[in-house]
């Protein structure tokens, strides 16, 4: 009996044991040193997009000592990961190449970005509430009517952007024609509005104004604004006037309606806004004995 037939057991065994262990090497040697399209760990998002968005991408391949990323409209990247967006639309396999040898393809689909709806123009146009004339050193009132979120205001006298608010007052120092413009965020063009600004009488700086002349026009021009508020007008823009340019700011100037109980102008005019169809006959105004504050308003009105 020759060796392989006294060893055949033995030696059947060892075959199938370097079998296995070939097998096993061969299979450490393939994940390893051997590499395919499926050993690649890349990931694109999303796969559909609009024109504009961004589209991530991101590589984590282990084994990987280069790698280039082809987006399909002419741009590369060598980095690991980033972003890209896509200018036209279209249909564009993006692909990572690995070691200049290795490569996977990911479909993307970018769409046109959809047009925004324009808004119902009723709605959405900005206009100014403000009056077309008004009084040298009278708060003017003026609203922007609008669903905008913030507001650059220039009167056009200072040159300069007068208010941020929504709601904004400002009082004319010099007489003449403005422009208005009204920027927001809303829309690339400013609103305009054209105001006209009257002159304001000041008895101290009219030489050629006899006193009492003088004192007429005061009285003339407290009368104006009072019925203004009679009458429900803009209560804060007459009142303010009143009371910085004749009152000195004093709310308890004493008024004296038809020669009843003394009031204060302040409770005057706010009973005055809604005593209904009040017509103001005369006004007579007296000034302290420095000429610069009124102390004490007369008046006669009716219904």
């Amino acid at each position: 009996m020759n060796y392989f037939q006294k060893n055949k057991k033995n030696i059947i065994i060892g075959v199938i044991a370097t079998l296995l262990i070939a097998a096993l090497v061969a299979l450490w040697l393939q994940k390893k040193v051997i590499h395919s399209a499926d050993d690649i760990v890349g990931v694109v998002y999303p796969s559909t997009l609009s024109v504009g968005d961004t589209l991530v991408f991101e590589d984590k391949t282990q084994f990987a000592k280069s790698k280039k990323w082809n987006f399909g409209d002419g741009s590369t990247s060598e980095k690991s990961s980033g972003i890209h967006f896509y200018s036209k639309p279209g249909y564009y396999p993006v692909t990572l190449i690995i070691d200049n040898k290795y490569s996977k393809s990911f479909p993307v689909l970018v769409s046109a970005r959809a047009l925004q709806k324009a808004k119902d123009t009723a709605l959405a146009k900005t206009t100014i509430e403000a009056p077309l004339q008004a009084m040298q050193f009278e708060n003017v009132q003026f609203r922007a009517v609008s669903d905008a979120k913030q507001f650059s205001w220039k009167f056009g006298e200072s040159g300069t952007t007068d208010s941020k608010d929504k709601l904004a007052i400002y009082s004319y120092k010099e007489p003449g024609d403005y422009i208005v413009t009204l920027y927001t965020d809303e829309s690339i063009e400013p609103i305009i509005h054209r105001i006209k600004i009257n002159p304001s009488y000041d008895a101290l700086n009219d030489q050629d104004v006899s006193v009492e002349d003088a004192y007429a026009k005061i009285d003339d021009d407290f009368k104006r604004h009072l019925q203004q508020i009679a009458n429900g007008n803009n209560f804060n823009s007459h009142y303010n006037y009143l009371l910085q340019k004749y009152l000195c700011n004093n709310e308890n100037t004493v008024v004296k309606v038809n020669d009843s109980k003394a009031n204060n102008f302040y409770m005057y005019c706010a009973g005055l806004q809604f005593d209904k169809n009040t017509v103001i006959q005369t006004v007579k105004v007296n000034f302290d004995d420095a000429q610069n504050c009124v102390t004490k308003v007369d008046i006669n009105q009716s219904k």
